[in-house]
């Protein structure tokens, strides 16, 4: 869910900075983001009656109750993937664009159609990886895709910007070797860094709440999403929740 967690969170993180944003679920027959998003329950239209025709835009995107900047266009639960065509996915992000100031695309897992459409258009990637070596592995496969195979590739235009998000990391594996470290993860894949998430609690409770964890500034995990919304927007700020935490006096006489 590293990937979904991270859309809409980052589409809310801009929304609620001010800036008029969708966010659009690549994941045709899953369909996870209007469920983190909380709005699975108004779903009406999706994006392939919109690429078929069938709806417009203005019927399919849905208004998040919590932030008036933010839409969600939503996948469909019943479509072949292949429903996703070049001219059929560019022509709604066109449209989305000339609407809103930042278009976030959900996209799925590996190297599927829904996931090659997405990429395809991108003018930003945030990769978003484990640091797991299987899973930074499939990053840096990504990244090749990213580098070759994008619209901006083949008319030899400025490359995409990529960026890295780590999840799911904890300190204590890291400094017990058990998980790569953040060093680690960007000498291998060589990108700069965006942010790092900490594996929490607080994602799962927000999913399943229909929230994005953003809005749960309490937790690290809300925290880390801000930090990376300011930094992607151009902010310097320092990278948080990297560190083995110091345990207290009675936590050691306990032996907690």
């Amino acid at each position: 869910m590293g990937k979904t967690t991270t859309a809409a969170a980052m589409a809310m993180g801009l929304a609620q900075r001010g800036h008029r944003t969708a966010v659009v679920d690549f994941d045709v027959g899953l369909r996870n983001l209007d469920l983190i998003m909380g709005c699975e329950r108004r779903v009406v239209y999706d994006f392939v009656n919109v690429i078929n025709g069938e709806a417009n835009l203005n019927q399919a995107l849905i208004r998040d109750k919590r932030c008036d900047n933010l839409y969600v266009l939503p996948a469909s639960q019943t479509r072949d993937k292949e429903a996703l065509s070049v001219d059929g996915v560019g022509k709604v992000l066109e449209d989305l664009g000339k609407l809103h100031d930042y278009v976030v695309c959900d996209s799925p897992a590996g190297i599927e159609h829904g996931a090659t459409m997405a990429m395809y258009f991108a003018d930003d990637a945030v990769v978003v990886t484990n640091p797991e070596v299987s899973s930074v592995r499939d990053s840096d496969r990504m990244l090749g895709i990213l580098a070759s195979k994008s619209r901006r590739a083949e008319n030899n235009a400025e490359p995409i910007r990529e960026h890295l998000l780590l999840t799911r990391y904890v300190p204590e594996r890291v400094a017990r070797g058990e998980m790569l470290s953040v060093e680690d993860v960007q000498e291998i894949l060589s990108l700069k860094l965006l942010g790092v998430v900490p594996d929490s609690q607080a994602v799962l409770n927000a999913s399943n709440a229909g929230i994005p964890v953003i809005l749960d500034q309490a937790s690290d995990a809300g925290q880390a999403y801000s930090d990376m919304v300011s930094r992607y927007l151009g902010e310097e700020l320092p990278v948080r929740f990297l560190e083995v935490g110091k345990k207290g006096l009675l936590s050691r006489f306990f032996g907690g």
